[in-house]
């Protein structure tokens, strides 16, 4: 008797533990609108307290990182999890403009032998849910790094400078970096002067020595380019992600006007092929939407301000 009251007592703490919302979390969250999706980087560590849940959140966006305190309940019973008033990043900031959508968060607790998740999203609040869309997320419990006295320390320790978690630049920064020369593909150089560049901005830059940096404009879906700067191929068959493409490129002070033209190599799941191209100069930082399909190139027109 007093045996089979030990395998059930141990039997009853496995389960009530596995019903807690203690611990790190770690994953990404998307947001979806009629033309674009967005990703984000999130971590969460939470300590459930008498009444309530604290913790802090962590995530990066583009070249945001953000470390918040965040406090809510937990409904054990329904497994659902509610934080209140926490500042995301809008989707569509500019890199230099950045804007905050006040937001909260709902989750559900999912528990299975392969692992805990918490799936929900983070919903505006009413005065701003016509500007700032649902983000939905998905996180992962790391069981390593859910130690008690790790948590609590985090927790008990945290301050805005204070950074549980930082992506490396092999993170999310670079996924290759290509040297400004031309390169031949004559399969790809015929297709493009089959197309027509369109053109989807025009920049005035203080430098002609310029750092520009390609990233997947939606949902990671294989989108894959070839780039050309004043019609010549610098790279090509590129998949397109959360890491950029990076050039260090160098204008021809002979043209009054450079062009950078994007080639799509394919459409993706989701057509068109979109980029997101970051032109640095040295003083500004531009972002520029691409689009490309079969029939165009996405081409953005630079010039040096005088």
């Amino acid at each position: 008797m007093k045996k089979s009251l030990l395998v059930l007592t141990f039997f009853i703490a496995i389960h009530s533990h596995s019903q807690t919302v203690f611990g790190y979390w770690y994953g990404t969250a998307n947001v979806k609108t009629n033309s674009s999706a967005n990703n984000y980087l999130v971590e969460m560590i939470l300590q459930p307290e008498a009444g309530y849940v604290k913790g802090i959140l962590n995530y990066f966006f583009k070249n945001t990182y953000r470390s918040l305190q965040v406090k809510g309940n937990y409904n054990k019973d329904t497994r659902e999890l509610s934080l209140y008033n926490i500042p995301v990043t809008y989707h569509g900031s500019m890199v230099n403009m950045e804007v905050d959508c006040m937001m909260n968060l709902r989750g559900v607790l999912k528990v299975a032998r392969a692992g805990s998740t918490i799936s929900g999203q983070f919903n505006a609040l009413p005065e701003q849910r016509y500007m700032c869309p649902d983000i939905n997320f998905d996180l992962n419990l790391s069981a390593d790094i859910s130690k008690k006295d790790s948590v609590i320390r985090a927790i008990r320790e945290f301050k805005e400078a204070y950074q549980v978690w930082k992506p490396s630049v092999g993170d999310t920064l670079v996924a290759a970096t290509i040297i400004q020369r031309k390169v031949v593909n004559y399969v790809v150089e015929k297709e493009y002067t089959e197309r027509q560049n369109t053109i989807d901005d025009e920049l005035e830059v203080q430098s002609d020595s310029l750092r520009v940096d390609f990233y997947d404009n939606g949902e990671i879906d294989g989108d894959s380019i070839s780039v050309f700067f004043n019609n010549q191929l610098l790279t090509s068959s590129q998949i397109l992600s959360q890491k950029s493409i990076h050039f260090n490129l160098t204008l021809d002070p002979t043209r009054p006007i450079n062009e950078i033209s994007m080639f799509a190599d394919n459409l993706g799941s989701i057509p068109p092929n979109t980029a997101l191209m970051v032109v640095d100069d040295g003083k500004k930082k531009y972002e520029v939407r691409l689009t490309s399909s079969f029939q165009t190139n996405g081409t953005v027109r630079i010039r040096r301000k005088k």
